[in-house]
């Protein structure tokens, strides 16, 4: 039986900040361009980018996945040429594909494919048709429990990965068609608005609002599997996957660092619950709809909704404060306008942009040649900053 020592882990990013967040953690990050993806949003790589983009995630020792995984309509056969064609030139070590006109082309082209999570597969069997296709890897369904997943590593050799953490769809592996009757936005095109993130009330025949426990009737929370990774190891998961292309770098940094070390704990004997409680607290920091363990123990029930929360149930959460206007190099500091609210020595920020992702603390304001210990909206002044920073970056207080 093939059996996982050391689980890769991945995460998913859109942009070098967000690379930049986890690449001491990482293992591997999965993107995806502007074409034929399942996060339409994410358009800061393009074809026209990718190559460079993939130079700076081997520049930083990681493995690159490129995600092919929308719907592909007749009329986008066009574009799985453009996109199988530029990671050729690239050199990705992956492409993350279901739709069978992707992977034959891509493996025909050479590349390495891995089966999406949309592919929905459940069982060995199918995992061996598409390892028949010349797929290396499973992305499994989300919808599988633990003994599930045993059984189906005990009949293939066909790697496997699991997502251990992020957000859950209430469609199953994503199959979602509410976006697109609601909006006319197609889930599955990379387009969803995320209805089942809005407030909904239940109205009987009668006409009458039936009570219920909260107004997010479709909203599940997000997946978090910290507390069980030894059991995941076990069971022999080749690769831990990390929902989140669309979130902040700040979110990614704390997420992998979260997980590599409880990773390097069970390698290390020194996985305890004291450190779980810690590092499920730090999860609890950055963005997230709650918390629960998905499929993994049984089919969830209510507790796998969050009903009474809205979008982010974390309570630390990020204020804004304003913007870089100017970096200077040789003074190592910025010239920033605070447009939402004041600094002071002392607070920590973060600075970030689509290639920029700096944390440190404020040690020193000036404005017009004068020290400040504070400053206060509205106010344009210098700050110092420890890394390059860029024109319009955001400044956060965390």
């Amino acid at each position: 039986m093939h059996k996982s020592s050391e689980p890769e882990l991945i995460l998913g990013v859109r942009n070098l900040a967000g690379l930049e967040a986890c690449s001491r953690y990482a293992d591997a990050v999965y993107f995806s361009t502007d074409r034929l993806s399942l996060r339409a949003k994410a358009k800061e790589i393009s074809l026209e980018t990718l190559e460079d983009f993939v130079s700076e995630v081997r520049a930083k020792g990681l493995k690159a996945y490129l995600a092919v995984n929308s719907t592909v309509n007749e009329a986008r056969l066009d574009e799985v040429g453009a996109v199988v064609a530029a990671a050729v030139k690239t050199g990705v070590d992956a492409v993350i594909a279901w739709d069978p006109a992707v992977i034959l082309r891509a493996r025909k082209a050479g590349l390495r494919v891995h089966i999406s999570t949309q592919a929905n597969v459940t069982n060995h069997e199918t995992a061996e048709f598409y390892r028949s296709l010349g797929a290396e890897r499973i992305v499994l369904s989300r919808e599988l429990s633990l003994e599930e997943i045993r059984q189906i590593r005990q009949h293939t050799e066909v790697e496997i990965e699991a997502f251990v953490h992020g957000a859950m769809c209430m469609a199953v592996s994503g199959r979602c068609h509410l976006s697109v009757y609601v909006l006319g936005k197609s889930g599955n095109c990379g387009e969803c608005t995320q209805p089942c993130r809005w407030e909904w009330e239940l109205h009987g025949e009668n006409g009458l609002v039936t009570e219920s426990r909260g107004k997010y009737l479709l909203s599940a929370k997000d997946l978090c599997m910290i507390g069980h990774v030894p059991e995941l190891i076990e069971a022999g998961i080749d690769a831990f996957k990390i929902e989140g292309r669309l979130r902040d770098p700040g979110y990614l940094e704390v997420v992998s660092r979260c997980y590599r070390e409880a990773i390097d704990a069970c390698k290390a004997g020194s996985y305890t619950p004291e450190k779980v409680e810690a590092w499920r607290a730090e999860l609890a920091s950055v963005y997230n709809r709650g918390f629960s363990t998905g499929f993994y123990f049984g089919v969830p029930g209510l507790e796998g909704f969050s009903p009474e929360k809205g979008i982010n149930a974390s309570e630390k959460k990020r204020r804004a404060a304003g913007i870089v206007e100017n970096y200077y190099p040789r003074q190592q500091a910025a010239a920033i306008r605070l447009l939402e609210e004041g600094l002071a020595i002392g607070d920590e920020i973060l600075i970030e942009g689509s290639t920029t992702y700096l944390k440190q603390l404020v040690r020193s304001l000036m404005k017009e040649d004068m020290s400040l210990q504070s400053a206060k909206k509205g106010d344009e002044v210098g700050l110092a900053v420890d890394g390059v920073v860029r024109k319009n970056d955001r400044i956060f207080i965390i």
